[in-house]
């Protein structure tokens, strides 16, 4: 047998923690169904003895899973840890961090957003009921009220983060409704939270969303899909260029969209 070119180095196995360990016992209890949405976990104590592990190892982890959304910690007679329903917000939470911490780049967010909204375009020209397209028209609707009373930039951006859920809605996939949402509110903080200088709307927005609409009634999903491209390629254009061209394209922050109440879909989605 051949020794190797050059000596080989491997870095120590380093031991798990303990709540670590815990975190990944009661996610294969929820993997393999023993534990599901609105089950209560043993009591701390109860918990620590039947895994052999100190009290403050179980404390950390509840903590750990309640801040990835998973546990929900109660007080009182009542209280305890009790596993919730799924929580859209944690994915959000983690694709922001992420990005903030440089692990995903604006470039890289927008172009998935690109070959995303392909996707949902094509199964909502399948899929997309007569109520998924009257709740579009009815955004379409309030959009164009918006842009016509006034400039406000941060009110048209509320309608536009509605018609891509919306949009996502008809596309009836749980999966992909979930991923347009979180990277929709993600671009559309990014743009409120760094840029705070004048806009000007783009003049011919309503009249796009109205060609996109009549192409998803038609059912005509690569025409539709052509539509979507050409304006998302511009907002991509947009966000990943000059920062001046951005600046004079975003007049809003954060303080001032989380001031407003969101927009409402005509029906639950």
């Amino acid at each position: 047998m051949n020794a190797p070119a050059r000596p080989l180095a491997f870095e120590p196995i380093r031991p798990r923690r303990a709540f670590e360990e815990i975190c990944e016992r009661i996610r294969d209890q929820l993997a393999g169904g023993a534990l599901r949405p609105g089950d209560k976990l043993p009591a701390e104590r109860e918990l620590a003895q039947q895994l052999g592990v100190g009290r403050n190892a179980v404390r950390e982890a509840l903590r750990t899973l309640e801040f990835a959304g998973i546990v929900e910690l109660r007080k009182g007679t009542k209280g305890g840890a009790f596993i919730r329903e799924g929580d859209p917000k944690s994915m959000k939470r983690v694709m922001q961090d992420l990005m903030h911490l440089g692990s995903i780049s604006l470039s890289e967010l927008t172009e998935a957003r690109l070959h995303i909204q392909d996707t949902v375009v094509r199964l909502a020209c399948e899929r997309a009921t007569q109520a998924d397209l009257q709740a579009l028209e009815a955004n379409i609707d309030a959009t164009e009220e918006v842009v016509s009373r006034s400039s406000d930039y941060v009110a048209r951006v509320e309608c536009s983060r509605e018609f891509y859920r919306l949009l996502a809605t008809a596309s009836h996939n749980a999966a992909l409704f979930l991923i347009v949402d979180s990277l929709t509110d993600v671009l559309m903080k990014y743009l409120l939270a760094r840029y705070s200088e004048g806009v000007r709307l783009k003049p011919d927005l309503v009249q796009a969303r109205r060609r996109f609409l009549k192409l998803l009634v038609a059912r005509d999903a690569d025409a539709a899909a052509r539509e979507m491209h050409t304006h998302l390629k511009g907002v991509h254009r947009l966000l990943t260029g000059d920062r001046r061209e951005v600046r004079a394209a975003v007049g809003a922050t954060v303080k001032e969209i989380n001031q407003r109440p969101r927009l409402r879909s005509p029906r639950s989605t």
